[in-house]
């Protein structure tokens, strides 16, 4: 998934509002928000202050940067923003999303019944007000507003919602589980069936969904902006399902902007929509955005006034110009490093090639073992994730661990719910005496790893990662492992393939709730499709414990949660090697940009300052 993944990754995976740091979690967030300190930011005392009524993990966004000297709130006549990005969204379509480039657009031309607001609360969108939930938990009724339209003014009714649910259920990419939870959701995910038994419109402007069983995370999937977006059946089927994105003209919305001008391979311009139904579009009148340009180009560009922010949409500035950045006193101005809900990991195929755990097998099949003899792989990738010093890894790869910070508690983010604690990971330890034991026991001539590949997408970070898996493979276990860099897409599509034997892992959490690892990522049902699991791996006993957990609310589901991701750091399925931290750089005469730990801001709430 995504750099979203989230994610993803996103997408990614892309993300929900979280419950607070706990007292051992505050020096992992002074150290986050430490680069504020430089060159004029808020004061340490101040800064915290602003922290105390936030949400929680995700919601601790530095107060600082992105404001430079400038004082005057004259606006500028042009209110056109410019950025660019590092990779091509994967998917302009919300039933196609898997990435975080591609949330970043779709959460502006497209709506949905619920949506994040900069502070990850949870406000009605499309609806006038929160969902009316029977004493059982399992009959959601949703009242939506009755003055919403698509940009080219036709109406909106609860049947273009079931319309939309549909399709994006018969499409089954990614997020099309953030729909799972209703009765009969997938059976129209695998053909079984044509229409959602659980959705109905008893009315225009009422939309009831019947659950499975209780989920009280559907909320906050719903206000994602990717699977549960209204779309606009009669312009999609006479433009056809696989091509109405390609043109400005037949990619229509129901958000404050819509496409303008589109070239898949080179740029992407978007227009505020005149008289738009929601209200205020914000003071932003248009948006550009470039497609596939290098962060050292982007930043470059951002210093001769060529781009108004860079960061936005996860392309981050690289470790060596955000070093360069903090270290500048004047600089140091424009630079906020915010706290991010990002894992980045390697990933091991566990029914293709030497770290499988059932060579042949197929995806969806049962995989797991959790011992050596009867998981032929599993020596292999424990070997390989111990043989990582990740503190070495993080001083290199991102500005001595200011872009991320070294990981040691599993796969989901410390300061989220879920996280096993530091050190919770034991083959996360670097102990490369064991680790070469171990790798001779597993491979004692070398002939398991001969051309072995590792897979990336590639960006200034990712780079240096991969240059230093790849190196200090080769000395601590005397393994030459070949780098494969690529775009996100291509990468995307050899996981698919399931070709890829080992590669770069990165998710992004869509909201502050284990649910979203384990159904998202490890999850048996999703490895026949080969989505969200790019590893194949599949453990029934696993499933069972989340799937109870999920029905939980989610105070009572941690201790389960917890249980389960044992089992994936005892198995390898992801070695984590960092959680992320989101760079941004801002023009001084930009108000209201920023990034709330899992999105950037909304563009309504940014404004161009004269300069």
């Amino acid at each position: 998934m995504a750099t979203i993944r989230r994610r993803r990754t996103l997408a990614p995976g892309n993300r929900e509002e979280g419950d607070g740091f706990g007292e051992g979690e505050v020096p992992y967030v002074r150290a986050l928000l430490e680069p504020c300190f430089v060159g004029g930011g808020m004061t340490r005392s101040a800064l915290f202050r602003s922290l105390a009524g936030a949400l929680g993990a995700v919601s601790l966004v530095a107060a600082c940067g992105g404001g430079g000297g400038t004082t005057s709130e004259t606006l500028a006549a042009d209110q056109t923003l410019r950025f660019a990005i590092i990779d091509y969204p994967t998917s302009l379509d919300p039933a196609h999303v898997d990435s975080a480039v591609d949330i970043t657009f779709l959460s502006e031309v497209f709506t949905g019944l619920y949506k994040f607001d900069n502070n990850l609360k949870i406000i009605s969108d499309g609806t006038t007000g929160m969902p009316d939930i029977s004493a059982d938990g399992k009959t959601w009724t949703f009242k939506l507003r009755k003055d919403m339209q698509f940009s080219n003014g036709d109406k909106i009714t609860a049947k273009d919602w079931i319309w939309s649910w549909t399709r994006t259920l018969r499409l089954n990419d990614a997020y099309a589980s953030n729909l799972y939870a209703i009765t009969g959701a997938q059976d129209v995910s695998d053909g079984k069936t044509k229409t959602i038994s659980g959705l109905s419109a008893p009315d225009d402007y009422t939309l009831v969904a019947k659950l499975d069983a209780p989920a009280g995370y559907w909320l906050t999937q719903l206000a994602m902006p990717t699977a549960s977006e209204v779309l606009d059946q009669k312009v999609i089927e006479a433009a056809g399902d696989e091509h109405w994105t390609e043109k400005a003209e037949t990619y229509i919305g129901s958000g404050p902007f819509k496409v303008s001008a589109y070239s898949a391979k080179e740029s992407i311009d978007f227009e505020a929509v005149k008289n738009w139904w929601g209200g205020d579009t914000g003071k932003i009148t248009k948006v550009h955005t470039d497609f596939h340009v290098d962060a050292a180009t982007q930043v470059k560009k951002f210093e001769s006034g060529g781009y108004d922010l860079q960061g936005m949409a996860n392309s981050p500035a690289g470790p060596d110009d955000v070093l360069r950045y903090k270290n500048d006193p004047t600089k140091s101005k424009l630079l906020t490093i915010y706290p991010g809900a990002r894992s980045t990991a390697v990933g091991f195929n566990f029914v293709t090639g030497p770290f499988a755990a059932k060579p042949g097998a197929k995806p969806g099949d049962p995989t797991n073992s959790g011992s050596s003899t009867s998981d032929p792989g599993l020596d292999g990738r424990r070997a390989f994730s111990m043989a990582i010093d990740r503190n070495q890894l993080a001083d290199i790869a991102c500005a001595h661990a200011i872009t991320c910070q070294p990981a040691f508690g599993g796969p989901i983010v410390k300061g989220f719910k879920g996280y096993l604690g530091d050190n919770g990971d034991p083959y996360a330890k670097f102990d490369a005496k064991a680790a070469k034991d171990l790798y001779k026991k597993w491979d004692p001539d070398g002939s398991k790893v001969k051309n072995l590949e590792y897979r990336y997408n590639t960006s200034p970070s990712n780079d240096k990662r991969a240059q230093n898996l790849q190196a200090q493979w080769k000395e601590n276990l005397g393994i030459d492992v070949k780098l494969v860099p690529s775009d996100f897409p291509t990468l995307q599509r050899d996981r698919k393939k399931k070709i890829v034997i080992l590669g770069r892992e990165s998710w992004g959490i869509d909201y502050d709730h284990p649910q979203d690892w384990f159904d998202n990522l490890f999850n048996c049902a999703q490895a026949p499709i080969g989505r969200g699991n790019d590893e194949a791996y599949c453990n029934p006993d696993q499933d069972a414990i989340t799937n109870a957990a999920n029905a939980k609310p989610v105070e009572q589901a941690v201790p389960d949660y917890v249980k389960a991701q044992k089992m994936l750091v005892n198995n390898v399925v992801w070695m984590t090697i960092d959680y992320g931290t989101q760079p941004y750089l801002v023009q001084p005469y930009v108000r209201g940009a920023g990034y709330n730990g899992l999105y950037d801001y909304g563009w309504q709430g940014i404004k161009l300052l004269q300069h």
